[in-house]
């Protein structure tokens, strides 16, 4: 029996995001624009793309989606780093900050990531779905079908697995595709009586096999940094993970540099944050095959330097962009107003802004189905309710998607 196979459109225009490369900076002019555009699909992937009448003509039996109004037509946005799975709130985090008090200020006053971990462990499994859920549904609703979630702020054996379950229940509820990754070793936990390396290690022989047999996630996290994991402590959890088959990526140089080197060397998906990034660890991650990933949504919350994302460029690496969605530096969450305020700062092109919110992206999570519309991908797109493309960062956010569309069915 032949399935049943959809036309949608005339779209006033169609960005495809084809036939860009990975790496390197992009003109506009190189993006792939198709006017009174339409496309087909087959259950939940796309079968073909290209000028609406001719669709038509090609696919008679088609059921026909008539849009009546000028849309532009892109591929679904891929949010490859948040920590959307958490409890509580840290507002008082963010006015304190405002106010000019310090880090370990804000933590003796029981504030900063351990505040969060309390409030992560006081919640249930079913609660913490719940919570990611509605996070989830929210980013949905505003055009990201693909969305990375951390675990992180349970960080012993049994919490970091709840977190994990929790993730993997709401991946049932919400219609957006969660990407579980463990963050494990986001800091040593305050109630651990051991050294660094003494949690890291019990965590690799404890967790690592269980995320594997229960297929909780295939992605393995960590924060190098002064407050969290020196690079020579994390090595041996990586080359553990390495051996298990998981991917890695790596919170790397946010307030201090070192953890973009041991992306580069251990092969990371992607390296995260990379705002004290200078011209040595920007050399090493365009000459790799490790992501830049940039976070502005930390540099507005924190106060702090954008990731120099115009270098990375131009030197030829890969960069995306993503919300770092989380509870204590980056709660704003919405990516195309994170994304849209970089370029300005960095003075990125309209098509390098939107590769790294979608093909770029999909890479980092190892996901090569997404991103891109073109025959054989997933069926996943924004319909923004404008004429031209350029009014989507024009207006910084504040145009949302009309329609969004997942695995070929209208959310």
């Amino acid at each position: 029996m032949e399935k049943a196979l959809r036309l949608i459109g005339p779209f006033r225009q169609l960005l495809t995001l084809d036939h860009l490369p990975l790496k390197g900076a992009l003109k506009d002019e190189q993006l792939e624009i198709i006017n009174e555009a339409g496309l087909i699909i087959q259950e939940e992937k796309i079968l073909a793309v290209g000028k609406f009448i001719a669709l038509k003509s090609t696919y008679p039996q088609a059921e026909v989606y008539k849009l009546e109004t000028d849309f532009v037509a892109l591929p679904g946005w891929v949010d490859c780093h948040t920590h959307i799975c958490f409890g509580g709130s840290r507002a008082r985090d963010f006015a304190m900050r405002n106010a000019g008090k310090s880090y370990l200020e804000i933590a003796e006053a029981g504030g900063g990531i351990w505040e969060t971990v309390t409030q992560t462990r006081n919640l249930s499994q079913n609660e913490l779905a719940e919570k990611t859920t509605e996070n989830a549904n929210r980013h949905l609703s505003e055009g990201v079908t693909t969305i990375e979630v951390k675990s992180g702020y349970g960080l012993n054996v049994a919490e970091e697995l709840k977190m994990l379950r929790a993730i993997e229940e709401a991946n049932t509820r919400t219609c957006a595709d969660l990407i579980p990754t463990c963050l494990a070793a986001h800091m040593k936990p305050r109630d651990f009586q051991g050294t660094n390396e003494e949690y890291l290690e019990m965590i690799s022989k404890q967790l690592f096999p269980i995320l594997k047999s229960e297929n909780l996630s295939n992605r393995i996290d960590s924060f190098i940094e002064k407050s969290a994991f020196s690079p020579e402590e994390i090595k041996p959890y990586y080359q553990k993970a390495q051996k298990l088959g998981f991917d890695l990526t790596v919170h790397a140089d946010q307030f201090s540099t070192g953890g973009s080197k041991v992306a580069v060397q251990y092969r990371a998906k992607s390296a995260d944050h990379l705002e004290a990034s200078a011209d040595h660890e920007i050399e090493l991650l365009a000459k790799s095959n490790t992501i830049a990933v940039a976070l502005p949504g930390a540099s507005i919350g924190l106060g702090v330097p954008f990731t120099p994302a115009r270098k990375i460029l131009n030197r030829g690496g890969a960069l995306v962009i993503a919300t770092d969605w989380n509870p204590g530096s980056a709660p704003m969450g919405d990516l195309v107003a994170q994304a849209s305020i970089l370029a300005t700062y960095e003075k990125l092109s309209t098509a390098e802004v939107l590769a790294g919110m979608t093909y770029r992206a999909a890479a980092a999570l190892n996901l090569p189905d997404r991103g891109v519309l073109k025959s054989g991908m997933l069926a996943d797109f924004n319909l923004f309710s404008t004429d031209n493309y350029q009014e989507i960062l024009y207006q910084q956010g504040k145009l949302k998607p009309a329609q969004v569309w997942k695995n070929g069915h209208k959310i």
